[in-house]
């Protein structure tokens, strides 16, 4: 039992029910402020990539590869994130990773400001940030089920997904205003004073203690993890979906500026509508999956992710922009659903001891291979442009939600 169960045993769960919680709380509210400037600046860098393009083409490419840069220390680093998140103090791992990743979107500010911002510098400090993310995701989300009770811990996942999606309606809009206004530069500034709320926010925040004591090779214990999610008959294939997806349709979000710029022929402003159709479908679903905790989660997620997928596909089919946004809100939100899914079939399946590991490897397929999907999706655009190659990706995922609901029981009883 951890320290919240013994604090509060009694309460009936409900949507708003971690709130309860002091930590739970502070977390939140320090990731709210944190993803208005993520959000704004996720905007701006790609809306800056594809302008400098001379077409859809480039574009995409180029969006691609800042998604390849930040894949590589991913996929490299998430592994051993995931020993230390289990292994080491959460608080000191996330003091360390939130201020490092403000210091990193200050240099990007600075490089643009003085306009030496070639791509290949944009993809080293994206690169760098993302390698703090593979840290900064194992240790934030394994802290979480310690915070509350385990009847809260699905609405917890729900509003921590709230948190970074209610900032997508938002940063977008305004990011597009600023950079009509005064130019791209600010909103990585933005970024780098809103993520020093999480700092703040971790000051006041009790310390947790380590999940696991053991030690040992950290190759044996990441082997271990490995091995726990290949042979569970659940979460194996909740971790090959979440592969699947991340290498088809959810790069769309990545390549959207090229999408809006080349496709549809809008503006800044206009990709941030854009993007804030798709934020308020992710905070619905978000909302979605806190109030539908564990109930019939196996189901939601095999759901969502056809849902998504045929989404994605419409977005392909369509260059017409409200026929986009309203594409857009329901990807969003299907989008979530399954993100969110995912992640309580993995808390909650996988023991304490191993939690930290799940969530590394989760950590390291949403940071890691949905950038390399944008670079796999952008590639295959210089060949069959943009919009077919969403068409493409949205059939083939969808083929493949509809095989595991038909042929796996298990997983729609989970």
């Amino acid at each position: 039992m951890n320290d919240a169960e013994s604090r509060i045993p009694d309460r009936r769960p409900g949507l708003l029910g971690p709130f309860r919680f002091h930590d739970f709380r502070l977390l939140w509210a320090g990731l709210l402020i944190s993803n208005l400037g993520t959000w704004m600046q996720f905007t701006a860098l790609g809306y800056y990539v594809a302008s400098l393009a001379p077409n859809g083409r480039i574009g995409a490419l180029d969006i691609g590869l800042i998604g390849a840069a930040r894949a590589v220390p991913v996929l490299l680093l998430s592994p051993f994130a995931g020993v230390v998140a289990d292994r080491y103090p959460r608080r000191m791992v996330l003091f360390t990773t939130n201020s490092t990743a403000s210091f990193l979107s200050f240099v990007q500010f600075g490089l643009i400001a003085t306009g030496h911002a070639p791509l290949w510098a944009l993809m080293v400090t994206s690169g760098l940030q993302a390698g703090t993310q593979s840290f900064d995701a194992p240790a934030r989300q394994s802290w979480v089920p310690l915070m509350v009770p385990r009847e809260y811990v699905g609405g917890a996942i729900g509003l921590n997904s709230v948190a970074f999606n209610a900032p997508s309606i938002v940063g977008p809009p305004l990011a597009g205003l600023i950079i009509a206004g005064i130019g791209v530069a600010p909103c990585f500034a933005v970024n780098a004073l809103t993520t020093l709320a999480v700092v703040v926010a971790l000051v006041f925040m009790r310390p947790a203690p380590p999940s696991s004591t053991r030690r040992g090779h950290v190759f044996g214990a990441i082997l271990e993890g490995v091995r726990f999610l290949a042979a569970h008959p659940v979460l194996r294939w909740v971790v090959l979906l979440l592969v699947i997806t991340s290498l088809t349709i959810r790069p769309y979000n990545f390549l959207l500026p090229a999408y809006a710029v080349h496709v549809v022929h809008t503006d800044a402003r206009g990709l941030g509508w854009l993007m804030a159709a798709s934020g308020i479908g992710a905070i619905v679903g978000a909302f979605f999956t806190a109030a539908t905790g564990g109930a019939r989660r196996g189901v939601i997620w095999v759901i969502s992710a056809a849902v998504a997928a045929l989404g994605v596909t419409v977005l392909g089919l369509t260059a017409q922009f409200p026929v986009a946004a309203v594409s857009l809100t329901v990807t969003g939100l299907a989008t979530l659903s399954f993100i969110g899914s995912s992640n309580i079939l993995l808390q909650t399946l996988a023991p304490d001891e191993m939690r930290g590991r799940a969530i590394s490897v989760y950590s390291m397929i949403l940071l890691g291979f949905v950038p390399f999907g944008s670079l796999l999706i952008g590639s295959l655009s210089t060949l069959l442009e943009l919009r077919w190659t969403l068409v493409l990706a949205g059939v083939l995922c969808t083929a493949c939600a509809l095989g595991i609901a038909l042929t796996q029981p298990q997983v729609r009883d989970a």
